[in-house]
Order: structure tokens, then sequence, then C-alpha cells
């Protein structure tokens, strides 16, 4: 089965669906990326996105061959809420990462998870990878149980790697490999 990141698939799940990034998609994504709680649990540098560039960037995402950039959009309300991606992408051992990142108006109600495991999904069972990995930061222990709970496994620390105010973060390396997708399909506690 070949790896094809260029295919942009529409991935339906009961909350969530996922859907190709647009550039109309970008003032939704202009008002995520101003959220201070967004920017501090990303590590992102505070700054102001400017709209044309922020058409451009999602613009832009259909056309990427070496990455699978999906909108998250809430069913039930048809708004997109975040983004899930599958970047770095290593053919040669058959490896991505793995990031998402979801607004306030998509929080709290289990579309992340839904989104990462439709995501994660799409990344085992139809590009073929052995490996899908992240990062998370220790502040974010919400997204750790949401990676978790889909069935990422911790593999080590990458120490002090965001300053934050006036102290440093560390960084918990997480991965999930194909075989294990095959046991529990992202449900590995039930």
């Amino acid at each position: 089965m070949p790896t094809d990141f260029a295919s942009k698939p529409v991935l339906t799940g009961e909350r969530v669906l996922l859907r190709p990034l647009t550039a109309d998609d970008a003032a939704t994504f202009q008002a995520i990326l101003a959220d201070p709680e967004v920017i501090r649990l990303t590590g992102s540098p505070q700054r102001e996105f400017d709209l044309d560039r922020l058409r451009d960037w999602y613009g832009s995402r259909g056309a990427q061959a070496d990455r699978l950039d999906l909108a998250v959009v809430d069913r039930e309300s048809g708004a997109c809420v975040g983004e899930v991606v599958l970047n770095e992408w290593d053919p040669g051992n058959r490896a991505a990462n793995f990031r998402t990142l979801i607004g306030a108006a998509g929080r709290g109600r289990g579309l992340g998870t839904e989104a990462a495991r439709l995501i994660v999904g799409y990344g085992f069972e139809r590009l073929d990878l052995h490996r899908i990995s992240l990062e998370v930061f220790a502040f974010n222990p919400r997204a750790r149980r949401v990676y978790e709970k889909i069935g990422f496994v911790a593999e080590g620390t990458l120490r002090q790697v965001l300053r934050d105010d006036d102290g440093w973060v560390d960084a918990t390396v997480m991965s999930i490999l194909a075989p294990e997708w095959a046991r529990h399909r992202g449900r590995p506690e039930g």
C-alpha cells in the first residue's frame, strides 16, 4: 500500500468531520491563534497573524504532497474548530509527526479525541505508516490525556525545551506504532 499524502480525504466521525483546509478557514484560525491559552499550550510566540498570510497558508495545504492538514469541523454546528496534521513525513521509515490545534469552541466535548483518532487511524490504515510521534508540553495534561486515550505511549522527556514566563518546561515525546494501532484501533483502554 503506497503512502500518498497528496490525497486529501474527508473523514467522518460521530461528532467531527475532517476535511481539507482552504483559504476560507483563515479567519477561524486567526481567532484561534489569538487565544492566549492556545499560544501558551502550543509554545507559539505571541504575535498577530496577518489574515492574507493565513489565507495563503491554509489555501496552500491541499497542494502539499508531503503532509496532511485537515480542518476539524464540529458536525453539530458545522463550524471549523481546529486542525489535525500529519507532517515531518519520513518515507524511508514510514513515519510522521502528529500535531493538533483545537480552539475554545471545540474543547471539552471529545471533538479533539475523535479527530485525533480519525487522522491517526487514517495514517496507519490508509497511508501505511509504521510510526506516528508527537511532543507534548508538561503543562498540557489535557492534551497528553487525549494522546494516551488513543494509544500514544510516552517514550522520554525533553528537558527544559520551552521558556515559560520565568521558568522552563519539559516536553514528553510520545508515539504509537502500527502493531499497537492494529490491536486496539485507538481504544487501548476498552
